[in-house]
């Protein structure tokens, strides 16, 4: 039977756990709320979460929270007794492992998003060279610091080393790399100034409404971002956690993650 997610065991969980994992958490109220069901999602997931989060609530039926962090950091967390109902990772790798451990129900795991690659700046004067040129723009511009998440922990930081790999530029740029533990810090560093361009998700450079300047990363630079969900197993009788699974794979929901510039699945 799954176990309810209630203040006392959030509550508990994040005195333990979440501080130092430093997670996103986007529910106003989180420690005296409770949700139907918890979702965790990676960090490239956030915005589009909130905006799932919203029209599956808009019926009255359930209401779920959404905490972010790097897959990585999200799958230790569970290990570690997070009450998370529903993880929807940045990669493959990560839910297959979970199933593998027997903490999933089974036959739960999905691809719900393909994810897209995007190097940003937020000024548009740190751009040399040709502004359709990706690696153009990382040779000849005078920046000091290029942000890329964790490729340890975060899919989108081992798909933007394989980038500057196959371009042949990761020697050259090497003492300009400067690390995030996921793509949302990633995000803030070039947000902020602290580094003039990073590499970022393609749905987090949509938020920005042209803000800055971007390029997206050809496919072909790096491996697939396949991006699985799963229905963790304390969730197995969570109606709020199966709805909101079946809400991902809805014509409805497929269309709010292309909003935000994934691709779905056929």
């Amino acid at each position: 039977m799954s176990e309810r997610v209630t203040s006392s065991t959030i509550s508990r969980f994040s005195r333990m756990i979440l501080p130092a994992a430093a997670l996103i958490l986007t529910s106003c109220g989180f420690a005296g709320s409770r949700p139907d069901a918890l979702i965790a999602v990676s960090s490239n997931f956030l915005s589009t979460a909130d905006a799932l989060e919203e029209a599956f609530e808009a019926s009255g039926e359930f209401d779920v929270d959404v905490v972010a962090g790097s897959t990585g950091q999200l799958y230790a967390q569970i290990q570690n007794g997070a009450p998370f109902d529903v993880f929807l990772a940045a990669d493959q790798e990560r839910p297959q492992l979970l199933e593998k451990e027997g903490l999933i129900v089974e036959g739960s795991r999905f691809t719900y998003a393909v994810g897209v690659l995007s190097l940003w700046t937020a000024d548009i004067d740190n751009v040399k060279g040709g502004y359709g040129n990706l690696a153009e723009v990382l040779r000849e511009s005078p920046y000091q610091s290029l942000a890329v998440a964790n490729p340890d922990l975060a899919p989108y930081g081992a798909a933007a080393m394989q980038t500057l790999e196959a371009l042949d530029l990761l020697g050259a740029l090497q003492d300009r790399i400067v690390r995030g533990a996921n793509i949302g810090q990633v995000y803030a560093m070039v947000k902020t100034g602290s580094a003039e361009f990073g590499f970022v998700a393609g749905s987090q450079v949509k938020m920005l409404d042209g803000g800055g300047w971007s390029i997206t990363v050809p496919g072909d630079l790096h491996d697939p971002i396949l991006q699985d969900g799963v229905l963790m197993m304390r969730a197995s009788e969570n109606g709020a956690a199966r709805a909101f699974v079946d809400f991902l794979r809805s014509p409805e929901g497929r269309e709010i993650i292309e909003q935000h510039d994934y691709r779905v699945p056929d």
